[in-house]
Parts: C-alpha cells; sequence; structure tokens
C-alpha cells in the first residue's frame, strides 16, 4: 500500500527552481522533487524572492510525487515592474508535469546511465492584454517541454561529492513566459531548442555550493532577451528543509540591461 514515508536519501529531492519543477534555482532537473521512494508518496512547497536593480520577483507552489518517478507540480509567479510602468506586476501560473523514464542518478558500478526525466510546464501568463501583447506577444498561454539528465558522483571532486544535469527546453517563452509566448512579427512564432546546465559539488553533507546558466530565445523586437546564470548556496540543516542563497544575472529584462540581484529559497519536503 502507498505511504508517506519520505525514505529517500537527504538532497534526492533537489530544491525547487523558479517554475516549480525539482532542480536548482534556474533550472528543472531530472530528480523527482519530495522525499518519497517506491511506491511511497512526497510533498514539497517553496517560495522564493528575487531582487534586481529594477525588478523584484517573488513566486511559490506545491508539488506531489509518487513512487519516485512522477511529479506534479503548481507554482505561481509576480513580477514587480514598476521601473518600466509605475504600479506595474506581471505574473504566470505554471502547472508542471515531470516523469522519470530511465537511469538513476546516483552514481554504481552497474549503473552509469545518469537518471533522465521528461517534463512539460503548462503556463499562462496572467493580464497578457495589458503589457505582454502590447509589446508585440503573440499568445498568453503556451507549454515548454524538456528534457533532463541528471547525475551524482560520490568523490569526484578532491574527496567530495559532484551533481551534473544538462537539460534541452523546447520554448517559445518570453522572460520565462511573464511576458508572454513568441512574437507577432514575421517569423517569431515558433519554437526553439535552448540548453540549461548545471554543476554543483557539497562542500560538506549539508552544504551544497552550484553553479547554473539557462539560455532563452529572444522573441520580441522590442526588447533584446539573454541568457540567465546563477552562483548559489544551498544548506540543508535537517532532511526536510533547505535555504538556497544565490547571486543571480537574468540579463536585459523589458530594456532594462544588466538585471543582476540578490535570490533567496526556501523548501519544505516530505
Amino acid at each position: 500500500m502507498p505511504t508517506w514515508a519520505g525514505d529517500r536519501l537527504e538532497w534526492t529531492g533537489a530544491v525547487t527552481q523558479i517554475e516549480g519543477s525539482a532542480g536548482g534555482g534556474l533550472v528543472p532537473w531530472a530528480l523527482i522533487g519530495g522525499l518519497g521512494t517506491d511506491e511511497q508518496w512526497g510533498a514539497s512547497a517553496f517560495a522564493t524572492y528575487v531582487s534586481t536593480e529594477d525588478f523584484a520577483l517573488r513566486t511559490g507552489g506545491v508539488s506531489v510525487d509518487y513512487d519516485d518517478r512522477v511529479e506534479l507540480s503548481v507554482d505561481r509567479q509576480r513580477f514587480a515592474a514598476g521601473s518600466v510602468v509605475p504600479g506595474l506586476t506581471l505574473g504566470q501560473d505554471i502547472v508542471g508535469l515531470k516523469v522519470r523514464v530511465l537511469g538513476d542518478a546516483v552514481f554504481a558500478p552497474d549503473e552509469y546511465l545518469p537518471q533522465i526525466s521528461v517534463g512539460a510546464q503548462w503556463k499562462r501568463t496572467l493580464d497578457f492584454d495589458e503589457i505582454p501583447k502590447a509589446v508585440g506577444a503573440e499568445r498568453g498561454e503556451d507549454v515548454d517541454l524538456y528534457i533532463a539528465a541528471t547525475k551524482l558522483y560520490f568523490a569526484a571532486l578532491a574527496g567530495h561529492d559532484v551533481i551534473l544535469d544538462a537539460t534541452l527546453r523546447r520554448t517559445r517563452a518570453n522572460q520565462f513566459g511573464l511576458l508572454g509566448f513568441g512574437s507577432s512579427a514575421p517569423g517569431g512564432n515558433g519554437y526553439s531548442y535552448e540548453p540549461e546546465i548545471s554543476a554543483a559539488v557539497w562542500i560538506v553533507d549539508s552544504l551544497l555550493f552550484g553553479a547554473e546558466y539557462r539560455d532563452k530565445p529572444s522573441n520580441l523586437t522590442a526588447f533584446h532577451e539573454n541568457g540567465a546564470e546563477d552562483l548559489f548556496v544551498a544548506w540543508a540543516p535537517v532532511k526536510n528543509i533547505a535555504l538556497t542563497a544565490a547571486w543571480a544575472d537574468l540579463g536585459g529584462i523589458a530594456g532594462k540591461t544588466s538585471q543582476r540581484g540578490a535570490y533567496v529559497s526556501l523548501w519544505i519536503g516530505i
């Protein structure tokens, strides 16, 4: 009978990235959220705040997983953009589904294949007609698809454990979807395939240090869009709680260049 035991190893539920899927801060990993293992249910909740020179992003959500194989997540984002239009707040709702299809994230002599998962994130831009449509976005909702491969290597770097992830995303989201999807300009409504990578090392068992990079399409003629990157430290004082702090560079946003700043996130899992 399925249970809510949460017997998986510490860190194998990752933390939660800004769109609600288990991963780093920016990139979804192949790991399944929560701490449930075979025939167990797991769950997690998160809240994240990102502050740059001109903008602030608040995002939070929950996920439920089963059998360490299937993850369902919901997330809401609110983006304060008063530097562009006084009082303006953008946002989106995201529903994610991730399925582990093969492999194992934990390195073992008989298991060299990384854990591989496929995922989908349905996104709906809030208040599409107010700003996203006005700056040239074609539509207010869409689905990102991705495939992720994640592997944990024990004592791989001067005796420290290392985790690596590579993700490929099919998307036409503008600024993660906060500015809609695609472009009304000729040829601007197609999907592109964007790489995302993460690498992290455990300084001690409870402290993870890493970096991420996420490429993004640049669909809108009104604004040029850059990739995003971060350097992060995640601390898990106990198995069920993780705190993440990061320096993030989100690139240019809505005509404002070099949007760099602090990223903080709380993750709770069972």
